[in-house]
């Protein structure tokens, strides 16, 4: 690795613990489930979680021209490049590696979904934004997903081995992938895994606290973080959701004590519960 790639991978891994708590604000074309608050105050969602200090947060170009000024060199930026869904209803890429140079961004996130007639086509996108990377020292970041026979996102731990191999084999930097739901299995796919691997916040859980408990088992599997997206803006409490996970992912903090850290324990059987309300 050249000393350019390495002090932007230095800036997103600069924890002690040598994780990563990032937080995602790039849902709203790729995912299509309407416009939430946290996704439509974009603003206000950006200054509470800046306020937390995440490790990284990663959005598209547009949102990082419009609105990140006001956090620019607080907190790395990942550059978002993918629009596409599972079912391929949209699959295409609308940033560059150069993009990610002009806008100060630490890394270039590209977007995958493997299993299903289009994977080497996706793996191919993947391979090009590596290649076009390579050219500024930009480190390259896979969110990998793999699809079961419905087209749905898949969460076998045999799947997701899958999709990390791919993203390995086309040469990215760091993968992000779903948790499988067990911890030895996650394990055994993060040791067999030659670069970072961290994993994706996953769907709306039913607390802040199940959030926080799976984010736990993520850590105790030996992931190298995770990025999390409506399990933090889509709780009323931004900022006190951020300080949350980053309990449980640099402190190796449990959900409860994470909860009381973050300053939520008066309350955790109701504003947990409220989470994903907006």
């Amino acid at each position: 690795m050249n000393t350019g790639k390495l002090v932007r991978m230095n800036r997103l891994f600069s924890h002690a613990s040598g994780r990563l708590c990032s937080v995602a604000v790039d849902h709203f074309m790729a995912y299509g489930e309407g416009l939430p608050d946290g996704l439509r105050h974009i603003g206000a969602t950006l200054a509470a979680v800046v306020a937390a200090r995440p490790d990284a947060v990663t959005m598209h170009k547009g949102i990082a021209a419009l609105a990140w000024a006001p956090h620019a060199g607080h907190v790395p930026l990942i550059l978002q490049s993918t629009i596409a869904r599972p079912d391929d209803s949209a699959c295409q890429q609308i940033a560059e590696p150069v993009d990610a140079v002009r806008l100060g961004a630490d890394a270039f996130a590209v977007g995958a979904f493997v299993c299903g007639a289009t994977e080497a086509a996706y793996l191919r996108t993947v391979a090009d934004c590596v290649h076009q990377a390579a050219a500024f020292e930009m480190p390259v970041i896979c969110h990998i997903y793999p699809r079961d026979a419905n087209g749905k996102i898949s969460f076998l731990p045999e799947d997701i081995a899958w999709a990390v191999r791919c993203a390995v084999e086309v040469g990215v930097d760091v993968v992000k992938t779903p948790y499988c739901g067990d911890v030895q299995a996650y394990a055994q796919i993060v040791a067999d895994c030659p670069v970072p691997l961290v994993a994706a916040g996953g769907p709306k859980a039913d607390s802040l606290r199940a959030a926080l408990e799976m984010v736990a088992q993520i850590v105790r599997s030996g992931a190298h973080g995770a990025t999390i997206g409506r399990n933090i803006w889509g709780f009323e409490q931004i900022g006190a959701a951020v300080h949350a996970f980053k309990a449980v992912i640099h402190e190796g903090q449990g959900p409860d004590e994470a909860l009381r850290q973050a300053g939520l324990a008066a309350s955790v059987g109701g504003v947990t519960e409220r989470i994903g309300v907006r």
